[in-house]
């Protein structure tokens, strides 16, 4: 006899053997014995967690000789012919590679004859979210009224791929994923079963990589005796699995919480070198910190050893919830850049760089800053009434701009242009002098809204250092919130355009300031100084 898999030698045969579905075990054994057998079921639930073999159990149940409370016996001539597949009254159908009109019709043609050996002709259609629009048409009407003697199972791990009017016909069981220590306890009955040494920690390894499923538990248990060796312990599901070892997550982690770039990418270059997938590594540290948090917040953990607890519990110590919280995020937008990525590596180590960089995490904080502070200015309720008031003058203003600057370009303006041009300069002139159009367009500034640009412009001088560039001098120097605030390419684009508007030109901004003067401010620090240069009063409420 040829090998067979370790999921299908160990298939549970009765409802009592299916683990963790106890809700629906329990139903269809009640409907059995009650003799309330419907004629259409739909099993839905993700992979490996029992739908086909649930399916399979009841197909002998309802058609077993000698059942006994609503369980089939396997052993009578129908339990023994539908297992080892030489009953035709139970028919298994591939949805995903038979789904046309034609197999559906074969089935409309089938049911019309009665079993040949069994009580109830059975179909059990797997994947049945497979089955083109047509085939679920021709479905419709068998399924809804078959003959007494047809019953139909649907099995699908998708069922909102399905129709409303074929749900509608079935009576729908959903299978949850198997909890994890469910998982280890059927683990433990198979190995001691197949004569297989098992640690505890490798157990718990494997119920947690199946994610609630427990074919694919199996799976797993089956890679690791394919050596020849019937014995397996945490090491060895790691090296088959490709899932570095936690000293090194546990490094690696440590690294980019204390800002060591060169641990980091040593740690990261002797994983790789052992030839772990990167997409496992960084799930593996995603989910390292995601414990750490775990254990900050609630002081539990699974799945550790007790040395392994009291690193976690260092770390944890060590840094701050928000901390934490922000690397489970960074970490998880640069699992979704390096999916799409050619260079993965690459990718990988260069975001774990600027995990590293603590200067890059306060320009970050900055950056945020800046976003709060101009939230804040757009949803106060004052200053919103007063830029509603000032809405009028703003769309004066910029027509007059745009007016000028088109009037100075033209070669030649006649009577009208001159009168508007006039008319627009009495908002502002074009002059080659600074000091007479760089107040205007500070001012104006604060008239279109932009209070957070208008105050880190406030006594600031411009000087025009030659025909094309203008300097912006800072005499009280620049803070480093400003000069993100400043920086911003939208902010120097608006200035620039400002600028060449005045003078008539293109001309470029040029910022000019001590850098010996730059010093970060605090949020709180920012709002104030808003509040005391800018004539505009709100309050901030903590």
């Amino acid at each position: 006899m040829g090998y067979t898999a370790l999921y299908r030698k160990f298939r549970p045969l009765t409802f009592s053997e299916i683990v963790g579905q106890e809700h629906i075990t329990k139903t269809l054994r009640n409907q059995i014995t009650a003799n309330r057998v419907g004629h259409a079921y739909l099993f839905n639930g993700s992979r490996g967690t029992g739908k086909t073999t649930a399916a399979k159990v009841l197909a002998r149940s309802i058609n077993c000789l000698n059942p006994k409370d609503g369980e089939p016996c396997n052993e009578c001539e129908i339990c023994i012919g539908a297992l080892n597949g030489s009953l035709t009254d139970i028919v298994e159908m591939d949805a995903a590679s038979n789904n046309s009109v034609e197999d559906i019709r074969s089935i409309r043609e089938e049911v019309n004859f009665l079993p040949t050996k069994a009580k109830y002709r059975v179909y059990i259609i797997d994947e049945v979210h497979m089955l083109s629009t047509g085939a679920f048409n021709a479905l419709l009407k068998t399924l809804e009224e078959p003959p007494e003697h047809v019953k139909f199972i649907l099995a699908t791990t998708e069922p909102q791929k399905l129709p409303a009017t074929i749900l509608s016909r079935c009576q729908r069981f959903d299978f949850k994923r198997i909890a994890n220590e469910n998982i280890k306890k059927r683990l433990d009955i198979v190995c001691k079963e197949s004569n297989i040494e098992i640690t505890e920690e490798a157990l718990n390894i494997i119920a947690v990589l199946s994610e609630g499923a427990l074919r694919d538990a199996l799976s797993i248990l089956e890679r690791c005796i394919q050596d020849g060796e019937n014995k397996i312990d945490e090491d060895k599901i790691k090296d088959l699995v490709g899932i570095p070892k936690i000293t090194f997550v546990h490094s690696i982690t440590e690294s980019i919480i204390n800002y060591n770039v060169d641990e980091a990418l040593k740690n990261i270059d002797t994983v790789l070198e052992e030839g772990k997938d990167i997409t496992n590594l960084l799930w593996e540290v995603i989910k390292y910190i995601k414990d750490i948090l775990v254990y900050k917040a609630s002081g539990k953990l699974e799945l550790y050893n007790e040395s392994e607890k009291e690193n976690i519990k260092a770390l944890g110590e060590n840094t701050s919830k928000e901390k934490l919280i922000d690397l489970v995020y960074k970490l998880s937008e640069l699992e979704n850049d390096i999916k799409w990525s050619t260079q993965k590596t690459i990718m990988f180590q260069a975001g774990i760089i600027k995990l590293c960089n603590k200067q890059a995490e306060t320009n970050d904080n900055i950056e945020q800053r800046v976003e709060k502070i101009e939230k804040y200015l757009k949803s106060n309720k004052t200053l919103n009434n007063e830029l509603i008031n000032m809405q009028a003058t703003n769309n004066v203003y910029t027509q007059n701009i745009q007016q000028n600057y088109r009037t100075s370009t033209q070669p030649k303006a006649t009577s009208e242009t001159k009168k508007t041009t006039n008319k627009a300069n009495t908002a502002i002139k074009f002059s080659s002098n600074s000091e007479e159009y760089w107040p205007e367009i500070v001012n104006n500034l604060k008239q279109n809204g932009k209070i957070v640009l208008y105050t880190n412009l406030i006594n600031t001088k411009a000087v025009e250092l030659n025909d094309m560039t203008v300097g912006i001098q800072f005499p009280n120097g620049m803070t480093s919130f400003g000069k993100t605030v400043l920086e911003k390419q939208d902010n120097i684009r608006e200035i620039t355009n400002l600028v060449s508007m005045a003078c008539g030109k293109e001309m470029q901004i040029k910022y000019i300031t001590n850098p010996q003067e730059i010093h970060i401010q605090s949020a709180e620090e920012d709002l104030k100084n808003i509040a005391n240069k800018s004539d505009i009063q709100f309050n901030v409420i903590e």
